[in-house]
């Protein structure tokens, strides 16, 4: 059946691409990607295979694909949402949705997966199993889309789940993996203070609400500095400080965001426990009110150690001449909402390099210039054949 597959999908490439590009100029945001959805439903249209639509908190959908023989079920996984970014790539295939623009490659996920699930489904007579393909809505806006299509409860047979990502960091031919804690969570956190507005003059008449902020922006940086074990990773991001006004006027209320991220639960709970500490510390000082929303999104990325390993050596194994080294990659302080389905089943999450030829410093994922080597879905797609077929040969 590999071979089979593999060469299937080189004759396929073209087909892949041409997907890519039509994604790529059709860009939809998380939780209104009707027409995308309703793309990838049209493209299974007539195939032997069983599809579930509006799975989970929107236009989720899943399509099972039953082997001839009975045996394990695997999940495979890509995205489809787009970013609120205007696109500055020079591409012949450039956004028509002003505003739109596929920064994060779920344009080339969709593709290669959309190419393969139809190969794997032609040769399914010689599968010793079923696999779900699971097409992804919102991955880029909390919550998300993969908790609410793991709580849908179609999930719940899987017995393993794999995803890739595109990444610039290395070009095409380079695949990373990385087993245990991989990527972090995030938590999204708005504080809002409201002290006594007054007259810049007559400061002690008023109550100063940005003097509160300016405190709690610095205060928050030690929960890194001093309370965290410095070979744990956390950061803390202040992202917005909204206290505009008048040069001569004290603000009586501002609003701050920011977010939090971390590799570990532990960690979060110590960060999370710290910053509501200092908020009713500053109340206190300040005599101010303090409404703090403090929302986890994404827990932190884990993947499976020893199912790693099996894809590490799989993908080592593959003596094909386009994936030309495996690499582990380092601990990534980005989120991804593939940590929902990781926290149920065992799971694998590697990255396909993707870097464009001849350039020395690619423009990195949600870059409004962020582009690809197209080469790279090929190698996508055959990775991760290579990774189910040698599955069911595991198992």
């Amino acid at each position: 059946m590999k071979s089979k597959l593999m060469n299937m999908l080189e004759a396929r490439k073209g087909e892949i691409v041409q997907i890519r590009r039509h994604l790529h100029e059709n860009p939809e945001l998380s939780f209104k990607e009707e027409k995308t959805a309703q793309y990838i439903i049209d493209f299974y249209k007539g195939k032997d295979v069983s599809i579930q639509t509006n799975v989970g908190n929107g236009l989720g959908i899943i399509v099972t694909i039953e082997g001839g023989k009975p045996g394990k079920t695997i999940g495979l996984r890509a995205d489809f949402d787009a970013l609120p970014i205007t696109e500055e790539a020079e591409v012949p295939f450039r956004s028509k949705n002003e505003g739109v623009m596929h920064a994060c490659g779920h344009d080339g996920h969709t593709a290669y997966l959309l190419v393969l699930a139809d190969c794997i489904n032609e040769l399914k007579d010689s599968l010793s199993g079923t696999i779900k393909i699971i097409h992804q809505h919102a991955e880029e806006t909390p919550p998300g889309g993969a908790k609410s299509m793991m709580e849908s409860g179609a999930l719940d047979e899987l017995d393993a789940v794999f995803g890739i990502h595109l990444f610039p960091s290395h070009p095409a031919g380079v695949v990373g993996y990385r087993g245990g804690y991989s990527m972090a969570g995030r938590t999204y956190f708005k504080l809002a203070i409201k002290g006594v507005g007054g007259h810049g003059s007559s400061p002690y008449m008023a109550n100063d609400a940005i003097v509160a902020g300016a405190h709690f922006v610095t205060a928050v940086q030690t929960v890194i500095s001093r309370r965290l074990n410095p070979f744990d990773m956390g950061v803390v991001t202040i992202g917005s400080f909204d206290g505009k006004g008048s040069f001569n006027v004290i603000k009586g209320r501002i609003e701050i965001e920011g977010d939090v991220r971390y590799m570990t639960a532990e960690t979060q709970q110590l960060i999370d426990k710290e910053i509501h500490r200092i908020v009713k510390g500053i109340e206190t000082e300040f005599d101010v009110q303090c409404e703090l929303t403090y929302v986890p999104d994404y827990p932190p990325l884990y993947n499976d150690p020893e199912l790693t390993e099996f894809v590490k050596n799989s993908l080592e194994s593959m003596n094909d001449k386009e994936i030309k080294k495996v690499v582990e990659f380092p601990v990534f302080s980005g989120s991804e909402d593939f940590s929902y389905y990781a926290e149920k089943i065992p799971g694998c999450f590697f990255y396909i390099g993707c870097k464009p030829k001849g350039v020395e410093k690619a423009y990195f994922n949600h870059h409004p210039k962020f582009d690809i080597d197209e080469d790279a879905l090929l190698i996508a797609s055959k990775s991760v054949a290579q990774v189910v077929c040698r599955f069911y040969e595991w198992n």
